[in-house]
């Protein structure tokens, strides 16, 4: 979140004694202040871009605050212009919240309700800029070609890995949680590999019937069983050129992996009633939500074939270990959701982030995309709140409030550093903490400044 320091207020009045007096209260608030006599000044100092609100008087000379107003709405209409004026002209305050002032102070006013405006003025620019910000980087990241959306570092070094190996012919096995992507980034490996234009086969080994599975992986020739009337190519013969996805693999029966062991060292299989090999070009990309090496030991799955498929392991990070992504990927779900439904999907509010960030997501990106439909779907209903959308899912498990107050604290901290690559001192700077204390938090947090050099 920005600090007072980060965005700027701009006073315009062609009173100087005003103008002084407006800047002194403010700065003695804690912001940051610049001072203009003509409005034409200002405007040149303006894009849709820049972090701050605008404090414009009506009468003045050349440009008037209502034509300054106008010109600011042409500019970027969600930007806040705060009108004054001193003479209690009812209508024309009227005209200028119709015209898109964010509010009207009549001249003298007190402080308080000064502060106050300007406090919930930013708050609006504050939302409209993170808005805009995440919905650049969705741009960004919806170009054509494979693509994974991800800022948190943790992630973003995952895929470096995966782009490096995607270009290497070896196998590889995806770990993590369920609902955690194992198979986007399986997806995202074939796209980037040399196998790209060839098929991608995606099979669910818990998913496949095991009376069945056997002829769905290798094929079959007629007469191999009852009902096989005529040849049937299976999921690997089809690949050929291409690369095999196998999600779920701990749950492939024992009596098939020792054939998969074969497939995997031979690169070629028989079909269900054949004696002839079928030569095979095909890349094996296996995912698991469970520790293979202890399944292995305890006899629930082949350790020849653990160590077969462990030659690179790459681990997917829980959603709650990445919480930075929770807002991006929300936004792109519920983009997507929009765009195929029609619906509105209102942009999140400080309070719903908030929600969101503290919610522990068992079920990781799964859990928030479906919570991203339904929050476009059925949200009207209750009020866009995402505690009600939630509710159903109560037996999920939410931080605890020590749990909350450490993790908003290491996302300021984790903020402050990316915000400044990784600079202790302007970070300390920012947080206004002594230099002691963030490294003690670094090392609470796990932290590294030079994960955001």
């Amino acid at each position: 979140m920005m600090q007072a320091a980060d965005w700027t207020i701009f006073i315009i009045d062609d009173e100087p004694h005003l103008r002084l007096s407006l800047q002194q209260t403010l700065v003695l608030a804690g912001h940051q202040v610049t001072c203009f006599a003509r409005a034409q000044d200002a405007l040149a100092e303006l894009d849709p871009h820049w972090a701050g609100i605008i404090l414009c008087d009506i009468r003045m000379p050349d440009l008037d605050g209502m034509a300054f107003l106008q010109k600011i709405k042409a500019l970027d209409a969600e930007l806040p212009v705060i009108l004054m004026t001193g003479h209690g002209d009812i209508s024309t305050a009227v005209s200028a919240m119709r015209q898109g002032a964010y509010d009207f102070l009549e001249k003298p006013f007190h402080h308080e309700v000064l502060l106050d405006v300007v406090s919930r003025a930013w708050d609006k620019r504050r939302l409209v800029l993170e808005n805009r910000h995440l919905k650049e980087e969705l741009a960004l990241q919806s170009v054509p070609g494979p693509r994974l959306l991800s800022r948190a570092p943790v992630m973003i070094r995952l895929l470096e890995m995966a782009h490096q190996l995607a270009k290497i012919e070896t196998d590889l096995l995806l770990w993590g949680e369920t609902g955690a992507g194992k198979d986007r980034l399986a997806r995202y490996i074939h796209d980037l590999s040399p196998r790209a234009e060839q098929p991608f086969v995606a099979i669910n080994c818990g998913a496949v019937p095991e009376s069945l599975i056997e002829s769905e992986l290798f094929g079959h020739e007629p007469g191999a069983f009852t009902g096989a009337h005529k040849r049937r190519i299976g999921k690997f013969e089809h690949a050929h050129g291409g690369t095999v996805f196998l999600d779920e693999i701990e749950s492939m029966p024992l009596n098939l992996q020792v054939k998969l062991l074969r497939v995997l060292q031979e690169r070629q299989l028989e079909r269900l009633g054949s004696n002839h090999p079928v030569e095979l070009d095909i890349r094996i990309l296996a995912a698991t939500k469970t520790d293979l090496k202890a399944a292995a030991e305890a006899g629930d799955f082949r350790e020849d074939l653990y160590y077969r498929l462990n030659v690179v392991t790459l681990e997917i990070p829980p959603l709650r270990d990445r919480r930075d992504d929770i807002p991006l990927l929300f936004q792109h779900f519920a983009s997507v959701a929009s765009a195929r439904t029609g619906l509105d999907a209102p942009s999140l509010k400080s309070e719903q982030l908030s929600v969101l960030m503290s919610h522990n997501w068992p079920g990781n990106v799964r859990e928030l995309r479906n919570l991203a439909e339904r929050y476009v779907l059925i949200g009207a209903s209750y009020d866009y709140a995402i505690e009600a959308l939630l509710s159903g899912h109560a037996s999920q498990p939410v931080l605890s409030l020590p749990e909350q107050v450490d993790f908003f604290e290491k996302s300021l901290i984790q903020q402050a550093l990316a915000r400044h690559r990784g600079s202790i001192k302007n970070a300390l700077e920012e947080l206004n903490i002594p230099r002691k204390t963030l490294y003690d938090k670094l090392k609470k947090y796990g932290l590294s400044r030079v994960d955001y050099l």
